[in-house]
């Protein structure tokens, strides 16, 4: 049996995989550290769910210009130099937000390691220069599992910071360190994977909005652009407001949510490491994707379902005061009222926690599969020489799904309730999920 798998699974070059692993890592291990707590920020400068949505939408938003262009510019000049670029001004971007005095100072944080930060894309490029058609989305599952891996360390160290100071700035702060950290790995340990003969501008077909027009008028790379961020611009409105859903209706705060997160980064990793190869060689990429949709549909649905029972040592007034007082600055603008509603007393149980770990089982295993899936199957439809721009064109779309996603989803958040978003997304999912199944079965026909 051991070796049948062997056979069909696509072996990598570890020596190769693991400084970009490892980059990617320690990248995300900073992300993690206060994607958690993110939404407090907004919360604790008395936002609405519409405000909280905005700070959330001002990263991909900033990426949505950014990330194209680097990618562009990782096909000239090679990855390297663009990695320590955007590892760079992300660094700098988490000190901004520990030193956050305004929720403008917070949005503009992100706006800058948006602008900048397409550390994924052009990782995504590099393991796709060295690996090939058969083993590119074991490979691009690799970065998966450095976030899986990201999920599960730095809640951790989010947990550990919150315990030793009460104050948000200092997770912000711990990030900066990790990104400085992936700095160095890229120094002395990324190899350039793309080298100078195969560099150009997109097979130099040109930039910008000609390259855009011309992949998306590409029938089959058209469909799975457009469904990248389609997929995208459903599940963003899960991840993004799943932190504020947990609070107003769980009244779960920082800590509880980074438990959440490493409970997610288990799943992504175990996904990752062990299954997407053999499920990429049994079921192809398209059957892939297609079971990612029905994974993140069933994993929405349910967590529109989950019960409205808070924790059982949750206290309103206690909650209240903890997200206040942890809050990055001791400005009066903080001491407001909150712009959220938190759950009422009483009706304690754990019900509605066991719930929504049972949702995200399949929630965290479809989010494993999807991007890997439908960024092995564009790679495979474009020339070496294109890989850093048609990934860069996929984390571009992704970054216009997250930017609106958060808007939209805040708004029915704040106008239908916490549940609205959940519910409306899992059945869009659901029609994703059928048209895909309907494309691969005709696909496979006519091939």
């Amino acid at each position: 049996m051991a070796d049948q798998e062997t056979k069909t699974t696509p072996s990598l070059d570890t020596r190769r995989v693991l400084p970009v692993f490892l980059l990617v890592f320690v990248d995300v291990l900073g992300l993690t550290v206060i994607l958690p707590l993110l939404h407090l920020y907004a919360a604790a400068y008395g936002a609405t769910p519409l405000q909280i949505g905005v700070t959330l939408a001002a990263f991909p938003l900033a990426q949505l210009i950014g990330v194209p262009v680097m990618g562009a510019l990782s096909d000239r000049f090679g990855r390297k130099p663009l990695l320590l670029i955007s590892q760079a001004t992300t660094c700098l971007s988490f000190v901004m937000l520990g030193l956050a005095a305004s929720l403008e100072m917070v949005i503009l944080s992100r706006l800058i390691d948006g602008l900048f930060g397409a550390n994924l894309a052009t990782a995504q490029a590099a393991l796709s220069d060295i690996t090939d058609a058969r083993s590119r989305t074991r490979g691009l599952g690799v970065i998966g599992a450095a976030f899986g891996l990201g999920f599960i360390f730095g809640p951790v160290i989010s947990l550990l910071a919150l315990e030793l100071s009460s104050s948000l700035a200092a997770p912000a702060f711990t990030a900066a360190i990790y990104s400085f950290a992936s700095i160095l790995v890229t120094l002395f340990m990324f190899t350039e994977t793309h080298p100078p003969a195969a560099r150009g501008f997109g097979g130099r077909s040109g930039s910008g909005f000609i390259s855009i027009a011309r992949y998306l008028l590409r029938p089959t790379l058209g469909l799975l652009l457009l469904l990248m961020f389609a997929q995208q611009l459903i599940f963003f409105g899960y991840e993004s407001l799943l932190g504020l859903f947990t609070l107003t209706r769980l009244g779960l705060l920082g800590r509880g949510n980074a438990a959440l997160f490493i409970v997610i980064g288990l799943i992504l990793v175990l996904v990752q490491l062990r299954y997407i190869g053999r499920w990429s060689a049994k079921l192809g990429d398209r059957g892939l994707a297609t079971l990612a949709l029905a994974l993140l549909a069933l994993g929405l649905l349910l967590t529109g379902l989950t019960p409205a029972a808070p924790h059982p040592f949750y206290v309103r007034e206690l909650a209240q005061r903890d997200l206040l007082a942890a809050a990055p600055s001791q400005t009066e603008a903080v001491m407001g009222e909150l712009g959220v509603e938190l759950p009422p007393n009483g009706k304690n149980s754990l019900a509605g926690v066991l719930w929504l770990l049972v949702a995200l089982i399949p929630v965290s295993i479809g989010a494993g599969l999807i991007r890997p899936a439908l960024n092995s199957l564009l790679t495979q439809r474009v020339s070496p020489g294109e890989y850093g721009g048609i990934l860069g064109l996929s984390a571009a779309l992704v970054s216009a799904a997250n930017a609106a996603a958060p808007l939209a989803a805040g708004l029915i958040f704040q106008k239908a309730g916490e549940t609205a978003p959940f519910l409306i997304g899992g059945a869009l999912m659901t029609g994703l999920c059928l048209l895909t199944g309907l494309w691969s079965g005709s696909a496979r026909q006519t091939s």
